[in-house]
């Protein structure tokens, strides 16, 4: 897990890259480690609201040199996942709100959005660290505490993008409003996913670390 924690910056930079190309077929072994890394993601989206968006966030991740297989990977890559569409969403109406007069009463949906989405990528920012401390914390209360605050802070940050989504209106909004409520839905189903796979890597790690911590 240690690996997927050196830097903040460079898993960032490896989503937008990997979003952005074409990945080639690869034959062999490296095929068949796909196919199994493909079948482990599968499996744990099973678990999930949006399966099939689950499953698309996951593979954009699996390199002909990589597998992402325990429950704590592919937590952590959903949550990375989650925080780079909540970063595109955020450039986005940051973006609109120099183009509009955001102050004008009609468009006080757009900077509520706004101040959400910069609270969701605050709490997936911080949860990301949190999730990397718990492969260096000891069995004991603490690695309780840093469930908790993952649980807290990514259940908060679904919060903030659903909330935005309820607020957009109808059928009848604008091009630009229906734009953003599309960019904060895909925000809130993937935060969604990352949640539901964090609870499931969170049961295994509990259960795990209180029969470590039996005499």
């Amino acid at each position: 897990m240690a690996k997927h924690c050196l830097s903040f910056l460079l898993i960032l930079l490896s989503i937008f890259s990997l979003l952005s190309t074409v990945e080639p077929s690869f034959a062999g072994h490296t095929a068949h480690r796909r196919s199994r890394a493909r079948a482990n993601i599968e499996a744990a989206c099973k678990g999930t609201l949006y399966p099939d968006l689950c499953i698309h966030c996951l593979t954009t991740y699996v390199k002909p040199n990589t597998t992402i297989q325990s429950p704590q990977e592919l937590a952590h890559v959903a949550l990375t996942a989650s925080l780079y569409r909540a970063l595109y969403a955020r450039a986005f109406v940051l973006k609109v709100a120099k183009e509009i007069d955001i102050l004008k009463r009609e468009n006080q949906v757009v900077r509520d959005c706004l101040q959400q989405i910069n609270d969701s990528v605050d709490q997936l920012s911080g949860s990301i660290k949190e999730l990397c401390r718990l492969g260096n914390s000891p069995v004991g209360d603490d690695l309780f505490w840093h469930i908790s605050n993952v649980e807290t802070w990514v259940g908060t940050a679904l919060t903030d993008a659903s909330t935005c989504v309820d607020e957009l209106p109808g059928p009848n909004m604008s091009k630009l409003k229906a734009t953003i409520k599309g960019k904060f839905l895909n925000v809130a189903q993937t935060t969604s996913n990352a949640l539901a796979l964090f609870h499931r890597f969170a049961v295994r790690y509990k259960a795990a670390a209180s029969a470590t911590k039996k005499p």
